[in-house]
């Protein structure tokens, strides 16, 4: 085998923070610089950071408060609880409790009571607090007023506490007028999908810090990014990579291929069966073959025109005459509705280029042909 591909596992784990945020960073000096204001105005900010699974919400976070701990930025110090897992206002307090250290027992004190002890503990805290609640949605279905009294930090006693709301959607329509209040326009920042690009820059700057040099090539973080961008989600595009780089190496490769690609997808995430194969028609039947026996090629894309010469060289092996120009495109097409084929259709004078994502063209060139039956009659 040769030498290993991952050199350091923890630089694909979605909790790693990278030395730089490809695509967030104009987000991540918002919020920087939001905080920084405010600790030079010695007083609090309330922010509300949305985004949806996979969009770095919670890196950021990450992020923001190794910054904020610098000088530059306010000196904070940060709290931080996951509502997922806390998610009352009585488990949340008692984490913010351990956090200043004024720990107690679960049981035995009123509300009123474990706040008025927040604020003997927060007095103890020099300079400015960040307080982050993460998954802070599961919070505010349980009806909570803890996050009004941490917006409201010198009004209530608890002083100059400035607070980070993190959340997949939206959660102002949970929150009381009251509470809503705190968070005008100013106070929300939503992260956009991340695009096909961004989860090529983020694969290829992962891929610096994680693998062995020249072990990933743009097109392979490129047909990567491809497979999560649906869901516009970096951490599946990071399991991805991990997985096809684990392949890769079992494999005894110098470098992660297009194929490891699709064994790592097949593996993780199979959305390709048998039964999408059902209502196919023979000739895209033979199509997907031509296409599996071209894609053994190095690459993650091939030229259409290439997968027809391959599909009249099929249609022929399995004698039946082989679709028009037109009709073969059609074919194509309507495999690309299936969800079976990627088409690239390039620009004016090109000629478009074809890809198939969801399974090993090597395990999909068998499937094809046990279903076309070698032995069998001839297509009509």
């Amino acid at each position: 085998m040769t030498d290993r591909i991952v050199l350091r596992e923890e630089a694909l784990e979605a909790s790693y923070v990278p030395e730089s945020l490809p695509h967030r960073e104009a987000e991540l000096k918002l919020l920087r610089d939001r905080f920084a204001q405010a600790a030079t105005g010695k007083r609090g900010w309330s922010q509300l950071l949305t985004g949806g699974i996979g969009s770095g919400k919670t890196v950021m976070a990450q992020k923001l408060q190794r910054e904020l701990a610098s000088a530059r930025y306010g000196n904070y110090r940060t709290l931080y609880v996951n509502c997922w897992r806390r998610n009352s206002d009585r488990t949340v307090l008692l984490e913010l409790l351990k956090g200043v250290g004024y720990p107690l027992p679960d049981r035995g004190y009123s509300l009123p009571e474990m706040v008025d002890t927040l604020e003997a503990g927060l007095r103890r805290v020099e300079g400015n607090l960040l307080v982050i609640l993460d998954e802070v949605t599961s919070l505010f279905r349980q009806g909570t007023r803890l996050v009004y009294l941490l917006t409201r930090g010198p009004e209530v006693g608890l002083g100059r506490l400035s607070l980070l709301l993190i959340a997949p959607q939206d959660v102002l329509p949970l929150l009381d007028p009251a509470t809503r209040s705190g968070f005008g326009v100013t106070h929300r920042l939503h992260l956009p999908p991340y695009s096909l690009e961004a989860l090529t820059d983020i694969l290829l700057a992962r891929g610096e810090a994680a693998l062995r040099p020249g072990s990933l090539s743009p097109d392979v973080a490129t047909q990567i990014a491809r497979v999560a961008a649906p869901q516009s989600d970096a951490r599946l595009a990071l399991e991805l990579l991990e997985g096809a780089a684990r392949r890769a190496e079992q494999r005894g490769g110098s470098e992660i291929g297009a194929e490891d690609v699709r064994w790592a997808k097949a593996s993780l995430y199979p959305t390709f069966t048998e039964g999408k194969l059902e209502g196919l028609s023979p000739h895209a039947l033979l199509v997907l073959l031509a296409l599996a026996r071209t894609l053994k090629s190095p690459g993650s894309w091939v030229g259409l025109d290439r997968v027809r010469s391959t599909y009249a060289t099929v249609a022929e092996e399995f004698g039946t005459q082989a679709q028009s120009r037109v009709t073969f495109w059609r074919t194509v097409k309507a495999l690309e509705r299936e969800g079976l084929v990627n088409v690239d259709p390039q620009g004016p004078g090109q000629a478009a280029k074809v890809s198939q994502d969801e399974m090993p063209v090597s395990l999909l060139e068998l499937v094809l042909q046990e279903r076309l039956g070698r032995a069998g009659p001839r297509l009509s």
